[in-house]
């Protein structure tokens, strides 16, 4: 996305759309989850009833006649419109989920590909001919598929505290130690210098709608807005969480790792002279093993940045399948073993369409896209931007201020200024991102 929306411009637009858009619509969505309790539809259904009251009928015998008293919906089993938002969450983290976990399987065949020093001095056609071959292959995406989604719903499986915590106390700092070596090695590079005028020097004159609405867009699905998986992780905080430091602090952690991923891929795309601006996955796997496959100690190199990517794909896939999990075992009171195993085996067919959108239905479009153009399209473009607009009301102008502020406990001024922001701001912005994806 930097490589083509202008380097600098949109590093800077990213930056700033992370904080005065997406930060504030992340804590609405935490806070939802933080105070409802349980899974998206049932948190939103939940708050939606406890922020309003019914009148029911009831005889009044000193009066001897019938009024209507307020009674609260809480924790009753009646349908409201807001929980609709809640199943479009658990949807699209099923639907990116499907797609997610084919691309992210490429990534173990690379590092075994990268062990092997497939890359040992191929050349650019060599590159695109591995690459191309591979993903023709319909059977071994299918295993590389299978595999990513068999190890993602193992560790869900376990649970939150033996599972999904356990993994991520060794994987995210086994993340950043891979991150901080690569990015020390990139230092090191003849194209360093060049590479970070271009990726931190704002050409503002590349700055324009197109660039200011992807970034936007951008923000908002890195932090994963709008599929009820930062609901899902707030149902488990603590009530004296700060919802306002929680959500920078994942914010910021983010963004760090954005920008060193950065750091790491522009020195080496600059100094192999490399075209940055390969779209979609080409630039990582046809485009890097090139300068892999150049570089001294390139098979440990090119293993060290394919298992960074594998970390950082399996921890996402965990809040992708969490939401629904979450949301079967709840309602249907069954093991949640059983629950990730239906989950995964509906997620997992799902992804067959995406592999063999890249090879056997390559030529199957509808709206002139493919089958897994179409899921990115409808889950990035319209699912969680709207999912996101509509927590932000629902948050701004549906949910009781008293509840709002008893969730924050906050400073007063910047409760305020994030009510400004979430109520006009995030909403007139999402607006504009939502329009822009569907034209």
């Amino acid at each position: 996305m930097t490589a083509e929306s202008g380097g600098g411009a949109f590093v800077l637009i990213y930056v700033l759309s992370v904080i005065f858009l997406a930060l504030p619509i992340m804590a609405a969505e935490i806070l939802i989850g933080k105070r409802g309790k349980q899974n998206p539809i049932n948190s939103m259904r939940t708050l939606s009833y406890e922020s309003s009251y019914f009148y029911k009928n009831q005889t009044d015998k000193n009066l001897k006649r019938t009024i209507k008293v307020k009674e609260s919906f809480k924790d009753k089993e009646i349908f409201s419109n807001w929980e609709l938002v809640g199943w479009m969450g658990i949807l699209a983290g099923i639907f990116i989920l499907s797609f997610y976990s084919v691309i992210a399987g490429w990534t173990i065949s690379y590092i075994l590909k990268s062990i092997t020093g497939s890359f040992t001095l191929i050349t650019a056609a060599g590159s695109s001919s591995k690459f191309q071959a591979f993903i023709s292959d319909p059977e071994k995406l299918i295993l590389w598929h299978t595999i990513f989604m068999i190890l993602t719903c193992y560790i869900v499986s376990k649970g939150v505290k033996s599972g999904i915590e356990k993994a991520i106390k060794f994987l995210i700092p086994g993340l950043f130690l891979i991150l901080i070596g690569l990015a020390i090695y990139a230092s090191s590079l003849s194209g360093f210098s060049e590479a970070m005028t271009y990726f931190f020097i704002a050409d503002f004159e590349k700055i324009n709608s197109s660039v200011v609405l992807s970034a936007m867009s951008m923000a908002f699905f890195s932090l994963s807005i709008g599929m009820g998986s930062l609901m899902v992780y707030g149902s488990y905080l603590p009530d004296d969480t700060s919802i306002f430091q929680v959500s920078s602090a994942v914010a910021f952690s983010d963004t760090l790792v954005a920008i060193l991923a950065g750091i790491i891929i522009f020195p080496i795309v600059f100094t192999y002279n490399l075209d940055p601006n390969t779209a979609g996955p080409g630039l990582i796997f046809e485009t890097l093993p090139i300068a892999f496959g150049a570089m001294h100690y390139g098979s440990i190199i090119s293993a060290a940045f394919f298992i960074l990517l594998f970390f950082a794909a399996i921890t996402s896939s965990i809040s992708l399948i969490e939401p629904a999990i979450t949301f079967v075992v709840e309602k249907y009171y069954v093991s949640r073993l059983y629950a990730t195993n239906v989950l995964g085996v509906v997620t997992w067919v799902l992804g067959i369409f995406t592999v063999l959108s890249f090879n056997s239905l390559s030529d199957f479009t509808f709206f002139g896209m493919t089958i897994f153009d179409n899921l990115d399209y409808l889950t990035s473009k319209i699912m969680l931007p709207l999912g996101g607009l509509l927590m932000a009301l629902f948050v701004g102008y549906v949910v009781k201020k008293s509840f709002v502020l008893q969730e924050l406990n906050s400073n007063t001024m910047l409760i305020q200024f994030w009510f400004i922001i979430l109520k006009i701001l995030s909403p007139l912005l999402l607006v504009l991102i939502f329009i822009q994806g569907i034209l």
